[in-house]
């Protein structure tokens, strides 16, 4: 399978800005062809790579007043090896974080999966639940939305199903995290998200809005919730986004089987 990826953001930096991106693909891929190019009103801005836990790979601006212009492409063929982690990769995707409150959400995944002992057959209903339990309605959450705020909204977007699994997940003891994908198959394009469960010796995606074929997706960002995964954060100072394009496109695009197990590679 080839895959390419690419983004482009345009800003307008209203102040001296210390902003992170998140939209290189993960280093667990081999990478054919990838360019990172940043420009602040047409003169260029050096990023500075961070190298994040779970193969992330951040990109981080010190940025003046002006338009900032962030612009990445790459190009990734065959699949990746499995982004395994240890155990305490699975401790803490066991834990309640700022955006799946588990703990909050404990006697609603009790009422509901109880009886489900097998964990293959618990990832196959929380997706199924998750997805017709909710709307997918753009622009019905906002950023500090949680799984709690989204299952009392019954509607959201990608993020806002995928902190649902994540919840309801780990409230039944499965690991579970979020990753930000790019998406073939996605419509319309734009930068996705997932849920990921330990499950039967590896971590498995779970996508309860069912947009894009699962075996396509390329992992960006992986961590405990949107905290860890947003693909771009302000530290400190203000900009405004002006413009977001994001393209993926796969040379094959299967069906998706959604109880059926399936990594990100």
């Amino acid at each position: 399978m080839k895959r390419n990826v690419s983004s482009r953001i345009v800003l307008d930096v209203t102040a001296p800005s210390d902003l992170v991106f998140a939209i290189a693909v993960s280093g667990q891929y081999e990478r054919v062809r990838e360019t990172f190019t940043a420009t602040l009103d047409g003169s260029p801005l050096p990023p500075r790579e961070v190298l994040a836990p779970l193969s992330t790979r951040l990109h981080r601006l010190d940025a003046g007043v002006g338009r900032l212009v962030v612009e990445y492409e790459a190009e990734v063929h065959g699949t990746a090896a499995p982004l395994t982690g240890g155990e305490h990769d699975r401790l803490l995707a066991q834990l309640p974080s700022r955006y799946a409150e588990s703990d909050t959400l404990l006697p609603t995944a009790l009422a509901e999966f109880g009886g489900i002992a097998e964990p293959a057959d618990l990832l196959a209903a929380v997706s199924s639940w998750v997805g017709t339990h909710l709307s997918y309605v753009p622009g019905a959450s906002l950023p500090t939305d949680g799984a709690v705020r989204t299952l009392l909204a019954r509607r959201g977007v990608c993020r806002d199903y995928a902190h649902l699994c994540v919840a309801l997940l780990r409230a039944m003891g499965v690991p579970a995290r979020l990753v930000s994908v790019y998406a073939p198959g996605l419509q319309p394009m734009d930068f996705h998200a997932v849920a990921e469960a330990w499950v039967e010796g590896g971590w498995r995606a779970v996508d309860a809005t069912a947009l894009a074929p699962r075996s396509t997706l390329v992992r960006i960002a992986t961590g405990r919730d949107a905290a860890d995964t947003a693909f771009l954060t302000t530290i400190s100072g203000g900009a405004n986004l002006l413009e977001l394009t994001v393209t993926a496109i796969a040379d094959e695009l299967p069906g998706d089987d959604l109880t059926t197990l399936v990594s990100i590679g």
